[in-house]
């Protein structure tokens, strides 16, 4: 069965499924979603996600958006083992915790000062800077004394904090400040699965921040 993905590649959190779906070995169909024509906003588009948003998958009948669910489910209904989203009680808690402090600190913090600047040319808001390095404090935290950021293996919480974090890296964020962050990272990108998709991302994403 053809499972259909709705994305943009320089988005991180279509990054972040491109990486769990080669982590798991599944095939998605790309479909390209321009959001600069309005694309998402097509009749068509909305019968599948009325929220309008990417990314978005459709397999068989489920329609599915916001990454992080996407990637639990990609792991559950076709990951070999549970190593990426384990089903251990408590395990699970600690990367859905990762995995929601990335979609509601991490990455929002970073859509909320750098967004504003790319698509509407606003000028830098300092206060919403130190809320990133606050964020990028809290990762440093997590990651004391930890290899990965659940537990002693690579999870999804990895994958999805690994797109975000490359986005800060990308955007010129000085991550060197931030030493537990910096060595995870590094060690992200020789061991999450198809990390060579998301640096192709980056390198998209990257226009927006050429002046």
């Amino acid at each position: 069965m053809t499972i259909d993905f709705y994305y943009l590649p320089g988005s991180a959190p279509c990054r972040a499924v491109l990486m769990a779906a080669k982590a798991v070995g599944v095939e998605l169909n790309l479909k390209l979603v321009d959001l600069m024509s309005g694309e998402q906003l097509k009749p068509e588009f909305l019968k599948i996600n009325p929220q309008h948003t990417i990314p978005t998958l459709v397999d068989g009948d489920l329609s599915l958006w916001e990454s992080r669910a996407i990637i639990a489910y990609l792991v559950e209904k076709y990951g070999k083992t549970d190593s990426l989203y384990p089903k251990d009680a408590a395990k699970r808690a600690l990367v859905n915790q990762r995995m929601y402090f990335d979609m509601g600190t991490l990455y929002d913090r970073f859509a909320t000062y750098y967004y504003p600047q790319i698509f509407a040319k606003a000028p830098a808001n300092p206060e919403n800077f130190k809320k990133m390095e606050e964020a990028v404090g809290f990762l440093n935290t997590f990651l004391e004394g930890q290899t990965y950021a659940a537990g002693d293996s690579l999870t999804l919480a990895d994958i999805t904090l690994v797109a975000t974090i490359s986005s800060y890296d990308l955007a010129g964020f000085d991550l060197s400040k931030y030493p537990n962050v910096a060595k995870w990272y590094s060690n992200c990108k020789a061991t999450v699965p198809g990390y060579d998709i998301n640096e192709a991302g980056l390198a998209e994403f990257k226009k927006f921040f050429s002046h």
